[in-house]
């Protein structure tokens, strides 16, 4: 059995520290009574009540979340698609060109791309909003999700598809009935990395967004440019327990599907 060598520890210990001691001065701080999040001044969740009474960060995150959602679901349906097309169809016309719109947006700066589309939009005429920042992060989503699809689809079995063709089924009801179920770990989680990306990006949003739009990423950064107030602690809390457990919730679902399975197995071989 390996064990860890001091070199290591320390590495690790390091690495750990940089990454997360951040964040939990960021969570102790957000209990500080006061104003000045660098002088503590006792413990209070007064400003989690300030935070929840600020409409416009609350206005902000239904934005964040109601674009979130959408871009998370349109980039799914068009990157899963997108995947399909890649790993399935070896040779049409124009493979190279798509292949290559494809995947672009993830290696162009988002600078480029906020204001490629920035310009699209009041080329076309169309005024800025939620509408425009959907779009504008389908546009770079669509392609995580596209990779993730596509890792699974080229080692999915495709003898199953052609016995469900065998048995009569149509090709709409073969992949419905037999290709999504067994794509849908990799089609969920593309949706939750689109949903992600969409969530903390800032960049993007702010060349796409309009006057009534502004997200909470676009909202946290002008308020931060005028000094860091402990609502911004408080908010990032939030978000730091919501995330945490999520990972949490996720991680004993995937243990329990996995301790599920093996049983299963081993019902299967007794038997």
């Amino acid at each position: 059995m390996n064990r860890l060598s001091p070199f290591n520890v320390v590495s690790l210990t390091l690495g750990f520290a940089f990454l997360y001691l951040p964040m939990i001065i960021l969570v102790i701080y957000s209990f500080n009574a006061s104003k000045l999040v660098t002088v503590w001044a006792g413990f209070s969740t007064q400003w989690y009540g300030e935070l929840l009474r600020n409409e416009a960060f609350l206005d902000a995150a239904l934005v964040t979340l109601k674009v979130a959602v959408l871009t998370s679901t349109l980039a799914t349906v068009l990157g899963t698609c997108t995947a399909y097309v890649l790993v399935r169809i070896h040779r049409f016309p124009g493979r190279t060109l798509f292949s290559g719109m494809a995947f672009a947006p993830l290696v162009m700066p988002d600078v480029i791309l906020g204001l490629s589309l920035l310009l699209l939009f009041i080329g076309v005429g169309v005024d800025r909003g939620v509408l425009t920042i959907v779009l504008a992060h389908t546009t770079f989503a669509m392609c995580y999700v596209s990779v993730v699809v596509s890792s699974r689809l080229v080692a999915f079995d495709q003898s199953l598809e052609e016995a469900a063709l065998d048995l009569g089924a149509t090709p709409w009801e073969t992949f419905r009935l037999v290709t999504l179920p067994i794509i849908a770990p990799a089609v969920i989680s593309g949706w939750l990395l689109a949903f992600t990306l969409s969530l903390d990006d800032l960049v993007i949003a702010s060349f796409t967004a309009g006057p009534s739009s502004t997200t909470l990423p676009m909202k946290i950064f002008s308020a931060v440019r005028l000094g860091v107030s402990p609502e911004i602690n408080a908010l990032s809390t939030i978000m730091i327990s919501i995330v945490t457990v999520g990972v949490i919730a996720a991680s004993l679902l995937s243990k329990r599907a996995a301790v599920q399975r093996v049983r299963e197995e081993k019902a299967a071989e007794r038997a």
